[in-house]
């Protein structure tokens, strides 16, 4: 599978092809026009309020502020669009993210696009993992095997073949999905096994997927625990709301006899006492801080997990392109019982350590995308170029791939008289080891290599070689006479800030747990490198697969090095932390990972090197597979949160003397002091102010300072309650005494007027004062805030 060759479509001709026939995408729901984003605020019940105020002061002759009520309906629509709006940009910034990645080959370079992005074509790299983006015919391939049981139903992966011109399915269109031995894959079915190079037929609705893709549309997504939350506090104050609502207006009519009055004040208690901007605030804060973590290369992939950041206690992370850089080389060899160092710019071996480097490039393909084997072909190009050991004219005629039994893999190189053959192996040193038949003293001698490798910080690859005369190759590797070569230690450099960044989850009361297929002497020296708390602790996968699920609970607690670990073990460790109350947040990307991911209460799948599998099972998706970059979503996670329960705290605090200077003048026998234009006046400065402002607000200094919230700690709990109705208490008092003095001395109208320009300035007020838990407002005056300081100097004027 020779990709050299292959030039592919050039950007410019991608680019006017997907101009012409659109993105590689099934059909989305239609946008909201404006006239149904209208007609959904017609059914707000604020809209309602406002329109039976504005009918009611209609009839009672006062025109002057029924055209002004009615005026503001308009402005309440504008701020409604400016929110759906700038929801929706967020959200379409998420959906472009979201596309699976596809890799292309365009003007002979390989690259990672987004799916949607893939055009009819298009040459696709077809690998283990990988989800596949268009419906297309396999030019080449290497054990390759679909899943197609989104399509077909059928659960058994399918063998697929080459596509020849002169076969059976040149002359017709792409089979139906299903069968083995078919030159077709298709969108949406899911590579298991094997390589492959694919040509793109048809995408998009034109796919096969694209035929059934409403089966795909019109699901509804689960509330979450805060919206259900919010659903019930909203519910709650809207009963309460009606019942003085009825109360107010029962009482006005029979006291005063004014039932045309009665109905005003009962309605402006109503609007007083109605807190819609809660769920406008949670939609807007999920969204837009989804958004604002995918800044950060996060992408989320569910809203659930927003909400859990915060209060996440451990992070699980794979060593390799997590917390290094995924960037490997080969440092040391060994052969012959002899250890060599390899500086840069090494130009030629030693004679005896040729074999080992030969075969290692035997067993890799010849156009490597792994880490490792890149690490190995640019030390086998520069070292070997002007020996014997590189074989250009042997053909490939074989690959056994690694599989969980046996941790290595070969790869069968004919002759080009196809007399005889070479067999390249390599992988972990005990799988070679085994392919090797060693005896007891000879796997003495390799785990003091191993041991020797392992304690420099490297990883540690193991190489045999065989040779084969028969006509008809074996079914396994095991029936092979291996010839042990030797090892390869390799060494991957921590990613910069790496060790910043988990000194910083330690301050938050994070715990970092590494996961590593590496030996434990490898995994220890890397601990060290990064700081991580209690670097001689390991477990090895091996010793957890003995252990009882009460025993791993224990050693979970305290251990923070799982070294030599397969993929399906992280999900009997997840179970482990979960046991003993943890708040687990997972990284992974491979299909083996998919359960683990599933099974974290944060699921963080590698958005580089990570298959389709595993970002579909994932709650967040690494775009840059940087721990840095989780540290950062965990930062921003605890910022939303405290910023959305400011935001509720402000919103329940306004709304107290609002409904108190509806109530309390019909109680005392008082002229109204608020009527409905007020409300709305005041309910122009609430919906911004909550939704824009606390927005916007910078994450407190000691967020990450802080231990993690418990998972169980209500939004809007009984302490935010009592701060809230004491705010909100305070500033009645405020304006009820303003209120009563004015009366008195100056009149209805003098003092409405400064009971309203006090509830206008007690509102900015509050705004002030709940920008921080934890600064005064003095210092939370000196944090950035542009929103804040529009909206004061709006509302001011006005």
């Amino acid at each position: 599978m020779n990709t050299e060759m292959i030039a592919g479509l050039s950007q410019t001709g991608a680019a006017a092809r997907l101009a012409e026939e659109g993105y590689n995408e099934l059909p989305a729901a239609r946008k909201r026009q404006i006239w149904q984003i209208a007609l959904e605020i017609v059914r707000e019940p604020m809209f309602l309020l406002l329109l039976s105020c504005g009918l009611l002061y209609l009839l009672s002759g006062e025109i002057q502020e029924a055209v002004m009520l009615l005026g503001f309906v308009f402005a309440v629509m504008g701020i409604t669009f400016y929110q759906e709006r700038k929801s929706e940009r967020a959200l379409e910034a998420l959906r472009e993210l979201a596309s699976p990645l596809a890799r292309v080959i365009r003007d002979g370079e390989k690259m990672r696009i987004p799916g949607r992005e893939v055009v009819r074509e298009d040459i696709l790299l077809l690998s283990e993992g990988d989800r596949v983006p268009a419906d297309a015919r396999i030019l080449d391939c290497l054990n390759l095997s679909a899943d197609e049981s989104l399509l077909t139903g059928e659960s058994v992966p399918v063998r697929k073949v080459r596509f020849a011109e002169n076969s059976r399915h040149s002359a017709a269109p792409a089979a139906a999905p299903g069968g083995d031995d078919q030159p077709f894959v298709y969108s949406g079915s899911l590579i298991v096994s094997g390589q492959g190079i694919a040509q793109v037929m048809r995408t998009g609705a034109e796919t096969e997927i694209g035929k059934i893709g409403k089966a795909l549309h019109g699901l509804d997504p689960e509330d979450t625990p805060l919206q259900q939350q919010t659903a019930k506090l909203v519910r709650n104050l809207a009963v309460m709301g009606l019942m003085l609502c009825i109360f107010v207006v029962i009482v006005f009519g029979l006291t005063r006899g004014d039932w045309l009055h009665a109905f005003l004040a009962g309605l402006s208690l109503a609007m007083a006492m109605l807190p819609e901007e809660f769920p406008v605030v949670l939609t807007i804060f999920l969204a837009i801080g989804a958004w604002r973590i995918s800044r950060h290369n996060v992408l989320t992939r569910r809203v659930p997990a927003v909400e859990t950041l915060g209060s996440a206690t451990v992070l699980c992370v794979d060593k390799t392109g997590t917390l290094t850089q995924n960037r490997m080389t080969v440092s040391d060899l060994y052969a012959n019982g002899r250890f060599m160092e390899i500086g840069s710019g090494l130009s030629s071996l030693p004679e005896e350590f040729h074999e080992v480097v030969e075969y290692s490039l035997l067993a890799s393909p010849s156009d490597p995308f792994d880490p490792m084997e890149k690490a190995m072909k640019e030390l086998g190009t520069a070292t070997l170029a002007h020996t014997e050991h590189l074989h250009k004219d042997r053909i490939l005629e074989r690959e056994y791939p690694l599989s969980q039994e046996l941790l290595a893999m070969s790869r069968v190189w004919r002759s080009p008289e196809g007399k005889d053959y070479i067999i390249a192996a390599k992988g972990a040193p005990e799988a070679i080891a085994d392919l090797c038949h060693f005896s007891p003293e000879q796997n003495r001698d390799l785990c003091k290599a191993i041991a020797e490798l392992s304690s420099r910080g490297r990883r540690v690859i193991g190489v045999a070689s065989a040779r084969f005369r028969k006509s008809r190759l074996p079914g396994e590797q095991h029936a092979f006479h291996f010839t042990f070569e030797g090892l390869l230690g390799l060494t991957d450099p921590l990613r910069p800030g790496v060790r910043e960044a988990i000194a910083e989850c330690y301050r938050a009361g994070i715990r970092t747990i590494m996961i590593t297929g590496d030996y434990p002497g490898t995994a220890r020296n890397i601990a060290r490198q990064l700081g991580l708390k209690n670097p001689d602790e390991y477990l090895t996968g091996p010793e957890l697969a003995e252990m009882e699920e009460e025993e791993l609970a224990r050693r979970a607690r305290e251990v923070n090095i799982f070294a030599r670990m397969v993929p399906e073990q992280k999900l009997g460790l997840v179970e482990a932390l979960k046991k003993n109350r943890e708040v687990v947040a997972m990284t992974g990307d491979g299909v083996n990972d998919a359960p683990a991911l599933k099974a974290a209460h944060i699921g963080i799948a590698m958005g580089g090197r990570g298959t389709d599998v595993a970002r579909e099972a994932a709650s967040l998706v690494l775009l840059d597979d940087d721990f840095s970059s989780i540290v950062k979503a965990v930062k921003m996670g605890r910022r939303i949160f405290a910023n959305l329960r400011k935001a509720m705290r402000y919103i329940f605090s306004v709304h107290v003397p609002i409904a108190g200077m509806s109530l309390m003048p019909v109680l005392f026998h008082w002229p109204l002091a608020l009527f409905p234009v007020h409300i709305v006046f005041l309910e122009l400065i609430i919906d911004p102010a909550c939704s824009i402002v606390f927005e916007a607000e910078e994450a407190e200094k000691d967020c990450m300072d802080q231990p993690p919230r418990d998972p169980g700690e209500p939004l809007f709990g009984k302490q935010a309650v009592l701060i809230s109705l004491m705010q909100g208490l305070v500033i009645l008092c405020a304006v009820l005494i303003i209120y009563g003095w004015a009366l008195t001395v100056h009149g209805e109208q003098s003092a409405r007027a400064l009971a309203f320009m006090t509830l206008v300035i007690s509102n900015l007020a509050l705004i002030f004062a709940n920008r921080s838990e934890t600064r005064s407002i003095p210092g939370s005056h000196r944090g950035p805030n542009e929103a804040l300081w529009w909206i004061n100097g709006a509302t001011m004027l006005m």
